[in-house]
């Protein structure tokens, strides 16, 4: 439920309606505006009686949440969230492109492609250094000797770096050197590594799992955000159906759906929807015009050498290009890139 402040009410009067709601079992997450305060509290509604808040001095009114996720929704945040890493901004206006290799593999194709996307216009860089694969006998990353190389690349080119987080135990070791911690589509209902990563208060970048629902996938976000953490950016990268043309099939329609009952940015990954780089571009454009807030595109200096998702990365030059079809297509939304 959302505990609506009166119009300037004082400091002592909104600690004492938290204080209340700790007292009755609830977290609370206030929001402090420049006329309003409202306070989020999550909890079991049964305990609590609303006319003993509504009595309370300074409380203007008491709104139930409807949706099953609570701090995600609309109903909590009207506004749109923007996440900030480190000066990098998600979610506002200029739309995030994130860009690099699936996975950290050696210093000269990483560092290659590092410098490239940073000079075509990328804000952020990827990188895989643990890399869950289907199969236990494929390239699995490098691990800590990965994230090394990603942390010289950022010392190197001023890009922010993401990098996925695949167990509960590397959280500590990857917050260490990452600015965004990203979780994976097969881990977007591991619900104890949700809670870790939370409570690392580090901006997450959540991937829809490969058959899950928006509300599944906002029900994840609650999972970060009941801990604290509120920098979740949304990422659709395209859902599993009985079509084979493509690796996934984009939902498109995800974006306005989930930036229309959450105030979470939404980026899309056009890489993994598509499966081969041919689409990319496309998928990239439609994105764009739908309302995302960012992309994560797959870029290698050498595709063919690349020892994950080569046959979907985008070549330097490609990459290039698309950055500048992309700006036509940002600013034909109000927005740019």
């Amino acid at each position: 439920m959302i505990i609506v402040m009166k119009n300037y009410a004082k400091e002592q009067q909104i600690m004492e309606v938290e204080n209340k709601l700790v007292e009755l079992g609830f977290k609370t997450h206030p929001i402090y505006g420049e006329i309003k305060t409202v306070i989020g509290a999550v909890g079991d509604k049964r305990l609590l009686d609303t006319r003993v808040l509504l009595d309370m001095a300074g409380v203007d009114s008491v709104i139930p949440i409807m949706k099953p996720y609570k701090m995600a929704s609309r109903e909590y945040k009207q506004e749109d969230t923007v996440v900030d890493v480190s000066g990098v901004s998600i979610g506002g206006k200029e739309i995030a492109i994130f860009a690099g290799p699936c996975a950290v593999e050696n210093k000269e194709h990483f560092f290659e492609t590092a410098r490239y996307v940073k000079s075509a216009g990328a804000k952020i860089l990827r990188g895989g250094a643990f890399k869950p694969r289907t199969s236990p006998y494929a390239f699995q990353g490098l691990q800590e000797d990965g994230l090394k190389m990603l942390a010289e690349a950022r010392e190197m080119t001023g890009l922010k770096i993401v990098t996925e987080v695949i167990d509960p135990r590397d959280v500590e070791l990857v917050t260490q050197y990452a600015d965004i911690i990203q979780i994976g589509a097969r881990n977007m209902q591991n619900f104890r590594l949700l809670q870790e990563i939370g409570a690392s208060m580090k901006p997450v970048l959540l991937k829809r799992g490969i058959s899950s629902t928006i509300e599944e996938w906002l029900m994840a976000a609650e999972y970060m955000m009941l801990e604290g953490n509120q920098k979740i950016i949304l990422c659709e990268r395209g859902i599993r159906t009985y079509e084979t043309a493509t690796r996934n099939t984009l939902d498109i329609s995800a974006i306005p759906v989930a930036k229309e009952h959450s105030h979470l940015p939404v980026i899309v990954d056009p890489s993994h929807s598509a499966g081969t780089w041919k689409y990319v571009s496309p998928l990239s454009k439609a994105a764009i015009a739908a309302g995302a807030d960012g992309l994560i595109i797959e870029v290698h200096s050498n595709p063919k050498e690349a020892l994950c998702d080569g046959p979907q990365s985008l070549k330097l030059d490609t990459f290039s290009q698309l950055m500048k079809e992309l700006q036509i297509i940002a600013s034909a939304v109000g927005r740019t890139v």
